[in-house]
């Protein structure tokens, strides 16, 4: 990854985390219903734990506040040193730890086999542009992972995207229940000559007392189709390479799980 892409991504998630609460309804809903998603997902596999789990793109904490609420040993690491400072003091908010650090998943600051599962979800994997890095990411996580240990990566349908080259999402309206009222958050995709890469403008309109204020935020991303994924996972040393789709797992993007 050039350093400019990496500058890209990171000010996408800084200038993001003071508003990603903003894209649900309730947010603390979402994270107990994603963490119950995931956590079924981790106890078919593993056992009912309590797990060490490594969220490596914890973010604001959607996924790893609700684990560890549920039970789980979580640490949270990111892109953003702004998110994972939110994500830690979000989760102090209600009565959990999530320790948590600026990171970059290629390079993740762990001693081997520290984790017995290392999370990945919420399209974060796109970010990378090349097989590069991918597969660095990739190896280091099975780095960190202990044996008989579980990769969880969850990435958007990108088979169907690159057949179909979608060039927006549409709006979804949202009140968090903050006082500012109703959230209208939407996307726009602008995919290159390449139909793999393609650059995101991320928009949410917010109520400024008179009319709305518009924020734009933007970052590059590869859609990555299930075949490159399930290659570049088995490349790194996982096996039992898995695909559960949102109708059989409840999660609301394709989940590969694996094996270390």
């Amino acid at each position: 990854m050039s350093d400019d892409a990496y500058r890209r991504v990171r000010d996408f998630y800084d200038e993001l985390a003071p508003d990603y609460h903003r894209i649900f309804p309730d947010w603390d809903v979402s994270m107990a219903r994603q963490a119950a998603m995931l956590d079924a997902l981790v106890g078919r596999r593993l056992g009912a734990g309590p797990h060490r789990m490594l969220d490596c793109a914890c973010g604001i904490g959607t996924q790893a506040i609700g684990l560890a609420l549920a039970g789980h040993r979580v640490v949270g690491t990111d892109l953003s040193a702004v998110a994972v400072t939110r994500a830690a003091a979000e989760a102090a908010a209600r009565g959990t730890v999530l320790p948590a650090a600026a990171a970059d998943m290629r390079a993740l600051p762990f001693r081997p086999a520290a984790f017995d599962v290392v999370l990945c979800v919420d399209n974060a994997l796109a970010h990378l542009p090349t097989d590069e890095d991918l597969d660095a990411a990739l190896r280091d996580m099975r780095r960190v992972l202990r044996d008989d240990g579980l990769l969880v990566v969850t990435v958007r349908d990108y088979d169907e995207a690159r057949r179909t080259r979608p060039t927006a999402t549409l709006p979804q309206v949202s009140d968090p229940g903050d006082g500012r009222g109703r959230v209208i958050t939407f996307q726009l995709w602008h995919w290159r000559d390449d139909g793999e890469h393609y650059d995101l403008e991320h928009f949410q309109l917010v109520p400024d007392g008179t009319g709305w204020e518009v924020r734009v935020r933007r970052s590059p991303y590869r859609a990555l189709t299930r075949a490159r994924l399930t290659d570049a996972v088995s490349a790194a040393g996982f096996v039992d390479v898995t695909w559960h789709e949102p109708r059989s797992s409840g999660f609301y993007q394709p989940v590969l799980t694996a094996s270390s």
